[in-house]
């Protein structure tokens, strides 16, 4: 059975590898050709109180699609409950490639394998989505929308629409904005309505750290979320050398 209080708990599914996306939403960019990126995330929720910690693997293929994979864990949820949620796996494709006026567009198939917990498990999923992007300025904007179909006939289909913002304030650095609105597994109305602020660092060419809250307005379930993330792309880009003639 899914935890008692169900309509407070977010199933995870598949998330953007940083940087390629903000938190939720996905980014049409992705990694470059036979290049990997791994990240580790943390979640602190608060009311209801719990950790969720969760590994993400991603592969450019080409320089226009990328796999990826997310593996959950929770952590105390209700006090005394621990373990895995699915594992979510995914194909993005950028399709269209951005210009002056028309933003950039792609779609992600996924699927969560049932690995999870029975109290965090949706007995596998399928699911598909929408990606758009567009830079004006120093910011750069993104739309997803998905359909996700659960493998336990009880759950409802969930549908999701994410809308996120970049704005680089430094050649290192961007401040995030997400906000997230979602009728998930368990209701037939939208139960998440959740705005989200952060702040990413590339600590070098290859490695960034991602720091961020979210605030649930809608049924204030949980009250906010802290948020955490490192990730690395490898293998690292060689800079030229650049020669000096006198």
């Amino acid at each position: 059975l899914l935890p008692g209080n169900v309509h407070a708990f977010n199933i995870k599914g598949l998330h953007p590898l940083p940087p390629y996306g903000v938190f939720s939403t996905f980014s049409t960019e992705s990694l470059k050709q036979n290049k990997a990126g791994f990240a580790f995330n943390i979640e602190k929720s608060s009311d209801p109180d719990f950790y969720r910690y969760f590994l993400q693997i991603a592969y450019g293929v080409t320089d226009r699609v990328e796999l990826n994979l997310t593996v959950p864990y929770v952590q105390d949820w209700e006090d005394h409950l621990d373990g895995l949620e699915d594992s979510s796996i995914g194909l993005k494709h950028r399709i269209i490639d951005e210009t002056k006026t028309m933003p950039a567009i792609g779609y992600l198939l996924t699927a969560s394998l049932p690995t999870g917990r029975d109290s965090f498990s949706t007995n596998g999923m399928l699911g598909i989505g929408l990606l758009v992007s567009k830079k004006v300025g120093p910011f750069k904007g993104h739309a997803n929308f998905f359909y996700l179909s659960p493998g336990k006939s009880e759950l409802e289909d969930e549908y999701s629409l994410n809308l996120g913002a970049e704005l680089s304030i430094a050649h290192n650095a961007k401040i995030l904005a997400e906000l997230s609105g979602k009728k998930d597994y368990f209701k037939n109305k939208i139960n998440l309505l959740e705005w989200r602020l952060g702040y990413r660092v590339a600590v070098n060419d290859n490695v960034y750290t991602t720091v961020g809250a979210g605030f649930d307005f809608k049924d204030r379930s949980p009250d906010y979320r802290l948020m955490f993330s490192i990730s690395v792309i490898l293998p690292k880009e060689v800079q030229p050398i650049q020669r000096v003639i006198e």
